[in-house]
């Protein structure tokens, strides 16, 4: 990997400060919200054995702390956002929410989703078209039955995601929004239930990248002024890089490293990671990029042992007995909570410098 301007070494420590200023996440509070030992399986369709989408994940989200999820597309992402809001029951393993298992009661599950919220990909799809911004707002409030003071509530949450004045916009109806403003329509609807928890899937992707940063700024807006921690699922590194405090990797159902953002995108130790960092165009990299070739596995077909084995770039560098390590064990992520941990038989030591994945068109915080 190319070496790491100083300026960015520089900026790195400065925000490592900063976060160790307001509460951070090196020594991070008991999980308001945590994966344990989650899989996901889909049923057998068409010929096709059963879907793998998540398998034995671990995950923990730090009260006030924004993690990124990031991988390819079809990794599993998205299921285990849906699986951690209760969306989708998980073949094994458990949801716990401030440390208690979720009940899958009809009253359990109304509780939890007061406090864990999903904002959707697509704003425009996720609107009601025949509901003017005001009802949009309002549905969660209602649905839970919570009718007293609605349209002051609605108000406080449209003027938090800074649309000013509120009033303005109660009659609008999504397609009279921009795409930003559609965004901040439905963030608007998670917060006026008061949640801990917004699960936010590709927030931005569907977003022009003039606005992107504007609502990347607003979760950690939202983050230092309510306590809200934020779960962000995206293929992006750069929007990892910008908002995010820590980064889990995922490939092929797994969470493959875990850590600081500053330690797995600054000094990545799994080679899936270093591939994806080496994907990101940067005028700086001097040393030809490691591709990844081939595609993710089908998710009903897994290979044994460590499933990124068949486009691993690291595996034909091995000995014979390392590498068939690599086609019959199963490596674990070492437990650790906001510690940098890779599952990788051959780790090797992470490289003394490494580039920033900055997307020009996001907004550094």
């Amino acid at each position: 990997m190319a070496e790491q301007p100083e300026q960015e070494q520089a900026q790195a420590r400065e925000r490592e400060q900063a976060r160790g200023e307001r509460g951070g996440t090196r020594q991070p509070a008991p999980p308001v919200l945590e994966a344990r030992g989650v899989a996901v399986t889909f049923p057998a369709r068409r010929g096709h054995g059963a879907a793998h989408a998540v398998d034995d994940v671990n995950l923990t989200l730090g009260r006030g702390e924004v993690l990124a999820l990031i991988g390819e597309s079809g990794c599993g992402k998205s299921t285990l956002a849906r699986a951690l809001v209760g969306l989708v029951v998980p073949d094994r393993g458990e949801i716990r929410y401030l440390g208690k298992p979720l009940r899958r009661t009809r009253a359990g599950l109304r509780e939890f989703r007061r406090h864990v919220q999903l904002v959707l990909q697509d704003p425009y799809g996720a609107l009601n078209p025949r509901q003017n911004v005001h009802d949009a707002v309002a549905e969660g409030l209602r649905l839970h039955g919570q009718r007293a003071g609605l349209t002051r509530r609605v108000s406080e949450a449209l003027d938090e995601v800074g649309m000013r004045p509120p009033e303005h916009f109660f009659d609008r109806y999504p397609h009279q929004l921009s795409g930003g403003q559609q965004q901040r329509v439905v963030i608007a609807g998670a917060l006026t239930l008061g949640p801990d928890v917004l699960v936010a899937d590709e927030p931005v992707s569907s977003l022009d990248a003039s606005v992107r940063g504007e609502i990347l700024k607003l979760f950690l807006q939202l983050r230092d002024t309510l306590g809200l921690a934020a779960l962000v699922v995206s293929h992006d590194l750069g929007l990892a890089w910008n908002i995010a405090d820590r980064v889990a990797v995922m490939y092929l159902g797994r969470i493959v490293e875990v850590g600081p953002v500053e330690d797995v995108l600054l000094r990545p130790q799994h080679p899936y990671t270093r591939a994806l960092l080496d994907a990101v165009p940067s005028t700086s990299q001097i040393e030809a990029a490691r591709v990844l070739r081939g595609e993710p596995p089908d998710p009903t077909r897994i290979p044994g042992g460590c499933r990124f084995h068949p486009r691993c770039p690291l595996r034909p560098t091995l000995d014979e007995a390392a590498a068939q390590q690599c086609l019959t064990d199963v490596p674990v992520l070492p437990p650790g909570v906001g510690e940098h941990a890779v599952a990788c038989h051959h780790v090797t030591a992470p490289p003394a410098a490494s580039r920033s994945p900055r997307d020009p068109s996001e907004v550094t915080p």
